[in-house]
C-alpha cells in the first residue's frame, strides 16, 4: 500500500472464516497498578501449539526479562470456528500456561476472558475500569482446601527426595532414609506451618496407617490423599481433599509452593526460621527492598537518619517509570546499600534498620 501497488485481493473477495483472540502475556502486577516487572523466568510452560492454537514469544525457561525493554512474554493466539469457541479456547491455553519468577497477567486474563459481560462481547475501552472490583478483588484467604493441597505436594515432594537419596546411600537403615512418618502403636502427627500472604497458617498433619493424611487447619479437619506424577517436564498432584479429586500443577522452589490450576495459580510460602535467613521478608532487619530491577534515581536518606512509616525513602527506576520506595516502618536507617546511578536487582534490600529492642525480642 505505501509503495502504491495493487492490492491483490479486492473486499468481496475476503471471506470471514471463524473467530479469532490474541493474548498478550505480560511481566506485570495487576494487583499494583499492572506494575511491570522484571527477573528471570525460572520455570515456564506454555500450551501446546497446534493449528489453532500459535505462541507467539522470543523467550525460554532461563531467561530474563529485562528492564530495558518492553515487559511482553509473549502473544498467545487461538483461533476457533466461532467466538464462542475461541473464548473457550483461550481460556483453556491460559489454564496451561505456567510461569514462575516473577509476576505475570494471567490469572487477570483469565478472570477477564471469563467475565459474563466480556462473553457476552460487551467489550469497550473502560471495560477493566468500570468492572474493577470483580476483575481485581481484594485479596482473600486461600481456601483451606488449596492449603491442604500444598502440605501434601511438599510432603510427597519431601518423600521423592529421600527415595531418590535412598536410592544413592550406602547405608539402607539412616535414618535421613526415611520420611514416612511410620510409628509403632500410634499414628505420627507433624506439626507444620505454611505461609498464606503475610499470614502463618498451622496445620497438624497425622500419617493414617493407610498412607493418607487428616489435616487439620484451625477447627477443621481434612481427609487427604494422592500422589505425584510426572507429564513431560511438568509434576503434577492429583489429590483428594474430603472427596473432591483434583489435578493440579506442582512447582516448589525458593521457599514457594506454587499451584496451577484450572482456576488460576496459588502461591503459598514455607517460612524459613530467623536463624536459617539473615533476610527477612521485608528485607535485611526490615528494610526496604527493591520491588523490581532497576536505577536507583535518587537517595533521600542516610545513615543515622531516622524515618517514619511511609516516608520516601529512594526512587528507582524502570521500564521507563518511577518507583518511590517507602519505609515499611518507623526506625533508624543503620545503612543504605545503594547510591544514585546504582543498580538494584529485584527483591534486594536497599537499606538497612536498626534493630528494635521488639525485633530482639521477636528473634528470641
Amino acid at each position: 500500500i505505501a509503495a502504491g501497488e495493487k492490492i491483490p485481493l479486492s473486499q468481496e473477495e475476503i471471506t470471514l472464516r471463524g473467530h479469532a483472540f490474541e493474548a498478550r502475556i505480560y511481566a506485570e502486577d495487576p494487583n499494583n497498578n499492572f506494575m511491570p516487572g522484571a527477573g528471570p523466568l525460572v520455570h515456564l510452560s506454555t500450551p501446546r501449539a497446534d493449528l489453532a492454537t500459535r505462541i507467539e514469544t522470543g523467550v525460554r525457561q532461563g531467561d530474563e526479562v529485562s528492564v530495558h525493554y518492553d515487559p511482553m512474554i509473549a502473544k498467545l493466539v487461538v483461533w476457533a470456528a466461532d467466538r464462542q469457541a475461541a473464548l473457550t479456547k483461550l481460556r483453556y491455553s491460559l489454564r496451561q500456561y505456567s510461569i514462575v519468577g516473577l509476576h505475570t497477567n494471567i490469572d487477570f486474563l483469565l478472570k477477564l476472558s471469563g467475565h459474563p459481560e466480556f462473553e457476552a462481547g460487551n467489550v469497550h475501552t473502560d471495560f477493566i475500569p468500570q468492572h474493577r472490583k470483580e476483575l481485581l478483588p481484594h485479596r482473600k484467604t486461600t481456601a483451606k482446601e488449596f492449603l491442604c493441597q500444598a502440605a501434601l505436594g511438599l510432603i510427597l515432594k519431601e518423600k521423592a527426595m529421600t527415595d531418590v537419596f535412598k536410592i544413592q546411600t550406602q547405608d539402607q537403615y539412616s535414618p535421613f532414609v526415611s520420611s514416612s512418618g511410620r510409628r509403632l502403636n500410634i499414628c505420627y502427627t507433624r506439626n507444620m506451618t505454611l505461609r498464606d500472604g503475610k499470614n502463618n497458617v498451622a496445620i497438624a498433619v497425622t500419617y493414617n496407617r493407610d498412607g493418607s493424611h487428616s489435616m487439620q487447619i484451625e477447627d477443621k479437619t481434612f481427609h487427604v490423599l494422592g500422589d505425584l506424577c510426572s507429564e513431560g517436564d511438568c509434576t503434577y498432584l492429583k489429590s483428594s481433599v474430603n472427596g473432591v479429586a483434583s489435578k493440579t500443577k506442582l512447582i516448589i522452589l525458593e521457599n514457594t509452593i506454587y499451584l496451577f490450576s484450572m482456576d488460576g495459580s496459588i502461591q503459598i510460602g514455607i517460612p524459613v526460621p530467623r536463624y536459617l535467613s539473615s533476610v527477612s521478608s521485608e528485607g535485611t532487619q526490615g528494610g526496604a527492598v527493591a520491588p523490581m530491577t532497576g536505577t536507583v534515581e535518587k537517595v533521600f536518606v542516610k545513615a543515622g537518619d531516622e524515618v517514619k512509616a511511609g516516608d520516601s525513602l529512594m526512587v528507582m527506576i524502570a521500564m521507563k517509570m518511577e518507583h518511590t520506595i517507602k519505609a515499611p516502618k518507623d526506625g533508624t536507617i543503620k545503612k543504605v546499600f545503594y547510591e544514585e546511578g546504582s543498580q538494584a536487582n529485584r527483591h534486594a534490600p536497599l537499606v538497612e534498620f536498626e534493630e528494635e529492642e521488639s525485633d530482639k525480642r521477636e528473634a528470641e
